[in-house]
């Protein structure tokens, strides 16, 4: 996944109404207005006026350990762009998780957080990113809230990650965070940019304790292969221990036949390779594939048996809004979902 300022238009996709659980979640919030919001960024329980209105089906009692098991099995993507947060109506709403669930998805990815540079580090859409979270564990998802450091302010990348972290809704919480490296705009130069990658990775892994962390990562294929001065010297090595789980984004569609790569089993079978080979034999790996609009049958196919030989603890194609119709259900098919 990006988050480039420039991204493609999306497909859009009808919007289907809200049901009673996920609209008296944003109902409550917009009644209690910045409550909710504040509550949640500070890591602390909503108002008891909003606790006392909530059915206790919607509650969560215990909160799920997070460890890499928010990663096992078959997953989805969802960005700011879908949900409704950049200013564009939402392709994709919490109403969607019902038709995620019946497509065999087992995770949720989830953009909780996006930076522009200005205002108070925080998560985007507190009500929706809740509403998600409750509907989610309704159907006994996981929900992994990722983000997109861009290292121009390191300090400012980790309070985003914090605000997830801490994000809580009556109970709910995230059950993974995960950190998306592939930004490289804001510092040009590859050698500090690796140094705010690791010191960013170090701090945050020292606020989360031995909670799991995903690495949502640049495809070896890419860095040593397509682009060799997209980043060179990726620090692959201090950021082994940094991390739990390592997601690399394989999308074979964007590579040329020419190549070889376009093939999603050759491509994912060398990226998981290469990527074991620096991060180690016995790294928990999530390959995402796509881009989903672009995956055809034969793709998802070769893609899925790959991440399977390679004894991968899910995998996932990138993302909702834009998967052919069937796409998502036949990858949680074939890992076995």
């Amino acid at each position: 996944m990006t988050d480039p300022l420039d991204r493609v238009p999306r497909v859009r996709r009808r919007i289907r109404p809200v049901v009673a659980s996920t609209a008296l979640v944003l109902g409550l919030a917009a009644v209690q207005g910045v409550g909710v919001a504040t509550h949640a960024l500070r890591g602390g329980e909503p108002p008891v006026r909003g606790l006392a209105a909530l059915p206790a089906s919607l509650r969560a009692d215990d909160r799920a350990e997070r460890d890499v098991d928010a990663y096992a099995g078959p997953g989805t993507w969802v960005d700011v762009y879908d949900i409704g947060a950049t200013g564009d109506p939402p392709t994709v709403t919490p109403a969607d998780v019902d038709a995620m669930a019946e497509a065999g998805v087992r995770t949720i990815y989830l953009q909780a957080a996006r930076d522009q540079g200005r205002g108070r580090p925080g998560v985007v859409a507190p009500a929706v990113l809740g509403a998600f979270l409750v509907r989610a564990h309704e159907h006994d998802m996981r929900v992994v809230g990722w983000y997109l450091p861009r290292f121009g302010d390191v300090d400012r990348d980790l309070a985003h990650l914090e605000a997830i972290a801490t994000f809580e809704v009556f109970g709910h919480r995230f059950d993974g965070i995960a950190v998306d490296i592939e930004w490289t705009d804001d510092v040009p130069g590859h050698r500090e940019r690796s140094a705010r990658l690791v010191e960013l990775s170090q701090r945050l892994r020292e606020a989360v304790g031995d909670e799991a962390l995903g690495a949502i990562v640049m495809p070896p294929v890419h860095l040593e292969e397509v682009n060799t001065d997209l980043w060179p010297g990726f620090p692959w090595e201090e950021l082994a221990d940094l991390y739990d789980v390592w997601l690399p984004m394989g999308y074979w569609t964007v590579r040329t036949p020419a190549s070889g790569f376009r093939d999603a089993a050759r491509y994912t079978d060398e990226n998981l390779a290469r990527l074991r080979g620096h991060v180690g034999d016995d790294a928990v790996v999530h390959p995402i594939g796509g881009l989903a609009e672009d995956a055809g049958p034969d793709d998802v196919a070769g893609f899925a048996a790959q991440a399977r030989r390679h004894d991968s603890i899910g995998a996932s194609l990138y993302d909702w809004a834009t998967a052919r119709p069937g796409a998502q259900l036949q990858l949680a098919t074939a890992l076995g979902g």
